[in-house]
């Protein structure tokens, strides 16, 4: 079991990390979607946290959150911080993923190394949004119906009205 604890401590030690990173790289991008998906994933990744810090709770061990946020942007212009920011979490989501995918594959707890997997294809949807917002999309999480327009599907059925 200590191997397993080791192997959660380790996960969640990165996890936070990214958590973190992503938290300051958030108050660097300006543009209100792509700001908003930021918000989404710092959210969505203190979810896992939350996960991978009971599974480690649940086995005796401990979790560690002393880390500090990184600084972020520094060196790029005021227009070139947001795109720099996004091609550096794009290569360190697929970084991550490259890297655990073996160490979980490897597990022998079926609980834990699903849960592992469920994160790791979170993170892969994070590299996505990056890679989007480097495209220099903003409907990252989806489009509003201002932007959609009218459609077939904007008259509800007479059944939902009655």
């Amino acid at each position: 079991m200590s191997d397993l604890v080791s192997l959660l401590q380790e996960f969640y030690r990165e996890k936070l990390a990214a958590l973190l990173k992503h938290q300051a790289g958030s108050r660097l991008v300006a543009q209100y979607d792509q700001n908003n998906t930021y918000q989404y994933i710092v959210n969505r990744e203190d979810t896992q946290l939350s996960w991978v810090g009971q599974a480690i709770a649940d086995l005796g061990g401990t979790v560690a959150d002393d880390q500090a946020e990184p600084s972020r942007g520094d060196g790029h212009r005021r227009g070139d911080v947001s795109r720099a920011i996004f091609d550096e979490d794009a290569r360190d989501a697929q970084a991550f993923v490259d890297r655990w995918r073996p160490r979980i594959d490897q597990m022998a707890n079926a609980r834990h190394a699903r849960m592992l997997r469920v994160i790791l294809g979170e993170v892969l949807e994070q590299k996505r949004f990056f890679e989007q917002a480097l495209a220099g999309r903003t409907d990252l999480l989806g489009r509003r119906a201002d932007v959609l327009g009218p459609s077939h599907g904007d008259v509800l059925p007479a059944r939902w009205i009655e």
